[in-house]
């Protein structure tokens, strides 16, 4: 995934409101931007941090710029949860998650299960469709072990159920944990932050639910998936 327009590199003084993030720019200017991410955020909000941002392309958009990474160590990590499908999307089509390869027709955002929507149907005559769940992944609190979630996501564990429900009717489903950072090389679940999501997860397992997790390359220019990771049992 390419930003449309050049980043702007700055420092963060805080985040505040959820949604809301100030950052004073390397040219002086302080600004409001919005931080696309609705999760707790631990260790990737600390003030003084090297952070980049997009500029708003809708002129009438009240807030101005987008806050994209936060520099943590000698990487970049990726905040905005908007991009994890369209990051992920574009892999597959180019061939770069080979688990999700040898399909025709990718859709996104189709309706399923329980009032539910999967990030992204994969389809292919004489295949079982396939149901691509797509998480978000930055909160790393070991070295170089990547975890989700950071925060208590009920609507996640649904989703689990959702999924092995459509294994059982002979589709096959997938959850893909995307980690927009560079510093893991193994991936698990934070069972301490959300239990409930933990045990949703690994029921969805036994009941043939897939697991993958990828690293991605990230530049004030892209973000693009790079490597798999070992998941933690």
């Amino acid at each position: 995934m390419d930003f449309p327009d050049p980043l702007l590199r700055g420092t963060l003084i805080k985040r505040y409101k959820r949604f809301m993030a100030d950052v004073m720019l390397d040219s002086g200017d302080t600004v409001t931007a919005h931080c696309a991410n609705t999760g707790a955020m631990l260790g990737v909000q600390d003030p003084e941090s090297e952070v980049w941002l997009s500029p708003a392309r809708n002129p009438d958009r009240k807030l101005k710029f987008t806050w994209e990474m936060i520099r943590i160590g000698d990487g970049l990590v990726g905040i905005n949860t908007a991009h994890p499908n369209k990051i992920v999307a574009e892999a597959i089509e180019a061939g770069n998650i080979p688990e999700l390869s040898g399909y025709e027709d990718l859709r996104r955002e189709v309706k399923y299960g329980s009032n539910s929507r999967i990030d992204i149907m994969l389809s292919a005559d004489g295949k079982p469709d396939c149901y691509v769940e797509i998480k978000n992944v930055h909160l790393m609190r070991d070295a170089r072990v990547a975890e989700f979630p950071d925060s208590v996501s009920t609507r996640a564990a649904k989703h689990q159920g959702e999924l092995a429900n459509m294994v059982e009717q002979g589709a096959r489903a997938v959850t893909v944990y995307l980690c927009q950072r560079e510093d893991c090389d193994s991936f698990r679940l934070a069972d301490d932050i959300d239990p409930d999501y933990a045990v949703a997860s690994k029921d969805a397992r036994q009941r043939g639910v897939e697991a993958i997790c990828y690293a991605c390359a990230l530049t004030p220019e892209s973000i693009t998936v790079s490597r798999r990771l070992q998941i933690i049992p």
